[in-house]
């Protein structure tokens, strides 16, 4: 007896395809209903189910359109556009096109009809007074969101939730007996009985009950699920990480270099536990050879099994404050793939000889085994390196050798950084704030992230190693991920040039900049007191770094290659440079199963961004908790935006940033200047402008809306007299409000 998916395959083998279907229908030239289609394509009755089942899924990817009727008709006879739904927090929307182009409009009323994430067709409206091209929905072909995360309310007995995605501007009314047990205030999360129309709002089913607003740790849980973020495993995904055992078998080490007996060590932050890395460096000659050794993930995680797939959907571990959703299960993440000291573990090597100058001369990729000498911490490496002080985690008898690599690292790393500058790579040194959270969860102080050498002694290695990778890829003309980094956009560039003018500053490189070009700016701008929005301004300029099957360059690190090889554990672009490294050696060639490297590029690209913006948001509803204990409070900051509507100001010390609306500026009609960053007071000529310094009082704090309300404060400061000085020198006073106006 055949199998069913033989079957199947035949089945499919006598239904025509896309391409034959459209082409019989567009040479109708009018709309066709599918039984007269049926006719044509001599579809047998046999077939009629799964040939109905063919068409209606070409309706729902938008490939065909069905009119009242149930006429098939092609989009594009009708003037139609197929894309996806970007809602807008004010209530209005856009339509982005699937073939590409200019977003259409939605108006509040369109958006009524549908939720964020909707794929529609809808027909191009003509071009309005203002300009703005805009789209009416017809139809919505695939809903994108069946789940939806929200505070729960009640009013006048009617039951509703507020979604917590503000793209999601309209209510959702719970169903008869739907609210799940939740009480009013409650954060939970619901799925969409009952999708919006014209005439209706969506009708929701409580799901789960997540808690109160101010239970310890929601934050996480409301990020998690509103950016759908996969963060269970499957039992099937457990099972596979659990027959893994904890420990590596003789039978994996067959066949690979012993380096147990060099003294790797890995350098990480002190509340790491997944170690990806680890370093050695000697003495070889006049130059170095440095070992940059990686968690062999892929000898575990097989292409395609349950593991690769869990952690192909994950994309990448994402790090909240407190919490790690992990790529991998920790069994692995933790456990069998980690670095831990004193165990052997599985690695990919990269073995570098590097002259005396800090260029790399010839390198090799092997698989390697290796046993961590020590598990160390930036601030214990950068003490001892900096300061003579004892590492504290060592034994005195491998102390001695540990130390010389060390010290053979840091030499290193001064060369590597020599290299860095005369390729002009941009050296951004951000402000990062850590938080300090206390038995409750709760923050109790935010401080400054220092960065020292020891960090930066990590990521040249890391750089090295990464460059080496997309070297090996290029040389033997392989297919693979490629970490690209380009340029300015020509509409950036203009508006930064445009500011740089108006602060007596120039980039070179006219029309096309170079890295170094930015290099040099950057330079100049050090002894600034406005370096640090310069240096903002700056990285805004350049596009987002992602992930991408065509090899592009890297912009900022002045590479004209660059892959991710040294994070397998926590990013799956790396997981795969492994496989194809590995395939490689083996002289064979990898294609990784199911999905094309374009279409792994840019889901790759998204989980990166999804994960970022998770974390940015619980980021800010911490801050937000943090400031309710400062209400009223009066702080120093910096204007680091300007808009029509007021000025975003970022306090001193906590990288934490509000508004001061335009109504708390003055009683006055103010001017905003894109180009020059201001807004100006008609009547009284203040101006208030990019890096300027204010004093502000703290009046709102909106958690959940992540949003922190200030007003400008001219009264006497609590801060030093230093500051109160700081704040006369660069803030408008009432004496100088008057003599201008």
């Amino acid at each position: 007896m055949p199998s069913r998916s033989s079957s199947s395959r035949r089945l499919l083998s006598r239904l025509p395809d896309e391409g034959r279907i459209l082409s019989v229908i567009r040479a109708a030239g009018v709309p066709v209903l599918p039984a007269a289609l049926a006719k044509t394509l001599r579809i047998d009755a046999a077939d009629k189910t799964a040939f109905e089942a063919l068409l209606a899924q070409l309706v729902k990817r938008g490939v065909l359109f069905a009119n009242r009727k149930g006429a098939l008709c092609l989009p594009e006879a009708l003037d139609l556009v197929v894309g996806t739904v970007l809602g807008h927090p004010d209530g209005y929307g856009f339509l982005r096109p699937d073939e590409g182009g200019d977003d259409l409009f939605l108006s509040p009323q369109e958006m009524y009809k549908v939720l964020h994430g909707d794929k529609v067709a809808a027909r191009r409206l003509p071009r309005s007074e203002r300009g703005r091209v805009g789209a009416e929905i017809l139809d919505v072909l695939e809903h994108g969101r069946r789940e939806v995360v929200g505070h729960l309310y009640q009013r006048h007995g009617v039951w509703f939730v507020v979604a917590e995605d503000r793209r999601l501007n309209q209510d959702f009314l719970l169903a008869p007996n739907g609210r799940g047990g939740g009480k009013e205030g409650d954060i939970v999360v619901v799925e969409v009985v009952e999708p919006p129309s014209a005439s209706h709002e969506a009708i929701v089913r409580v799901k789960e009950v997540l808690g109160a607003a101010d239970a310890d740790g929601i934050e996480i849980d409301i990020a998690l699920r509103k950016h759908e973020l996969p963060f269970v495993f499957s039992e099937a995904v457990e099972r596979s990480a659990e027959k893994l055992g904890d420990h590596v078998k003789p039978s994996d080490i067959k066949g690979r270099r012993d380096l147990r007996d060099l003294p790797l060590v890995t350098i990480d932050g002190e509340t790491a536990r997944d170690f990806d890395d680890a370093v050695y460096a000697a003495k070889s000659g006049r130059g170095y050879r440095l070992i940059v050794a990686i968690a062999d993930v892929s000898h575990y995680v097989k292409d395609g099994g349950a593991l690769d797939k869990a952690a192909r959907e994950r994309g990448n571990s994402v790090y909240f404050p407190r919490q790690v959703i992990p790529m991998l299960p920790e069994a692995l993440s933790n456990g069998l793939c980690s670095l831990n000291p004193a165990v052997d573990r599985l690695v990919m090597a990269c073995d570098m000889m590097v002259s005396a100058r800090g260029i790399v001369q010839r390198y090799e990729f092997y698989p390697a085994v290796i046993r961590s000498w020590a598990r160390l911490t930036y601030t214990e490496v950068w003490n001892y390196l900096s300061h003579g002080k004892a590492l504290p985690t060592l034994k005195a008898d491998v102390a001695k050798n540990v130390k010389a690599s060390l010290d053979t690292l840091y030499d290193l790393f001064q060369r590597f950084f020599e290299q860095r500058q005369k390729r002009g790579a941009i050296d951004f040194e951000t402000a990062e704030m850590e938080m300090h959270f206390n038995a409750r969860g709760k923050i109790e102080k935010i401080t400054p992230l220092v960065r020292n050498d020891a960090h930066r002694l990590i990521e040249e290695c890391m750089l090295a190693a990464n460059v080496c990778a997309a070297e090996t890829i290029r040389e033997h003309h392989a297919q693979a991920l490629f970490r690209v980094h380009e340029g300015p956009t020509t509409e950036k560039l203009a508006a930064l040039k445009a500011f740089l003018a108006l602060c007596a500053l120039r980039l070179g490189g006219g029309e096309k900049p170079t890295t170094k070009d930015y290099a040099k700016l950057l330079k100049q701008i050090q002894e600034r007191d406005d370096k640090d929005l310069l240096q903002t301004l700056l990285l805004r300029s350049l596009q987002r770094a992602e992930y991408s099957a065509e090899e592009k360059g890297h912009f900022g690190l002045a590479y004209p290659a660059y892959t991710h090889f040294t994070s397998p554990i926590r990013r799956y672009p790396d997981l795969l440079i492994h496989r194809t490294l590995k395939a490689i050696l083996a002289e064979k060639t990898y294609q990784p199963k199911g999905d094309s490297w374009e279409v792994l590029g840019e889901h790759c690209s998204m989980t990166e961004r999804r994960a970022d913006e998770a974390t940015r948001e619980v980021e800010n509803w911490l801050k937000c908790l943090y400031m309710q204990r400062h209400l009223n409070d009066v702080m120093m900051g910096t204007v680091s935006g300007v808009t029509n509507f007021g000025l975003f100001i970022t306090l001193d010390g906590l990288a934490i940033d509000g508004l001061a609306h335009v109504t708390e500026l003055g009683h006055d009609y103010f001017r905003f200047d894109a180009t020059r960053h201001t807004l100006t007071g008609q009547r009284s000529g203040v101006v208030y402008t990019l890096a300027q310094r204010v004093a502000v009082r703290v009046v709102r704090v909106d958690s959940d809306a992540g949003k922190i309300d200030f007003t400008l404060w001219e009264g006497e400061l609590p801060e030093t007299k230093a500051a109160q000085d700081d704040v006369k020198k660069r803030s408008p006073s009432k004496t100088e409000r008057k003599k201008k106006s």
